[in-house]
């Protein structure tokens, strides 16, 4: 875009903005699922002088929703989306003008809005400041990204440079690929079924207070109170998610226990 005479150029994304987390420590992050695991490596994208019109032509052709827009040294400036397009001139989408006393006080919006529904370069329309994961970030932290900030596709950083893109479609992707037979695993013992539950129960807040678990033959019995209905589900849904599971019995009662009820 020119201003004044002179030509602005998109602002890189910056490194930092990318969070690498990966886990309490060494030995959690190489148990986690993580970015780079799922992500498509095969990335579309664009130029910050790719007219608005081809953009929206490569979403629709490669069927995505965003693509990531780079510069001519290959850094990642922005992300273009469907929603960067939704309100255009050319299809009479453009946001309806405000009051003229709402106008006065956001003047700046108003300017930004019809720079977004009458540009023609993706410079003009592409969100700037791209969320971005790095390549070593756990999956579920891309998810709470994506759900936080309400996209569905985020790119994929490693040493400052784009490697990939992981959308909410790839998530979908790793727990269908992830889900095994149980009849081709091998079956863990009574005593390793009930640690695990016990494990996966420790810290929530929503476990019964007494955890009197007991396993036989691959059944898990829970015994001892419990806060409510919804914190009885949640631990009869953790209980089945243990691989060996065959059923789980409910001997519950409510809690507190009063005298007399």
């Amino acid at each position: 875009m020119q201003v004044n005479g002179r030509t602005t150029s998109p602002d890189k994304v910056k490194p930092n903005r990318c969070r690498p987390t990966v886990g309490n420590n060494i030995l959690d992050a190489e148990k986690m699922m993580q970015a780079f695991d799922v992500m498509t490596s095969a990335v579309i994208s664009v130029r910050p002088e790719t007219t608005v019109r081809d953009a929206a032509k490569l979403l629709v052709q490669h069927r995505i929703s965003a693509m990531p827009v780079l510069d001519g040294d290959g850094d990642l400036v922005g992300m273009v989306s469907e929603g960067d397009l939704l309100h255009r001139a050319e299809i009479e989408t453009e946001k309806s003008h405000r009051s003229w006393w709402l106008d006065l006080l956001g003047s700046d919006r108003e300017a930004a809005d019809y720079v977004k529904s009458h540009g023609q370069t993706v410079a003009d329309v592409m969100t700037r400041q791209a969320v971005c994961v790095a390549d070593v970030t756990p999956l579920h932290e891309v998810a709470s990204i994506l759900e936080s900030h309400h996209i569905k596709r985020v790119p994929v950083m490693r040493d400052g440079r784009l490697v990939g893109i992981v959308s909410r479609a790839n998530l979908v992707q790793a727990l269908a690929a992830g889900a095994q037979d149980p009849a081709q695993c091998e079956s863990p013992s009574d005593r390793d079924i009930r640690a695990m539950l016990m494990a996966e129960l420790t810290g929530r807040n929503w476990a019964f207070p007494g955890r009197d678990i007991v396993v036989r033959d691959g059944v898990v019995h829970l015994w001892g109170p419990v806060w409510s209905t919804d914190s009885l589900n949640a631990m009869c849904l953790a209980a089945q998610g243990i691989p060996g599971v065959k059923s789980v019995e409910d001997h519950t009662i409510p809690y507190p226990i009063m005298p007399g009820i």
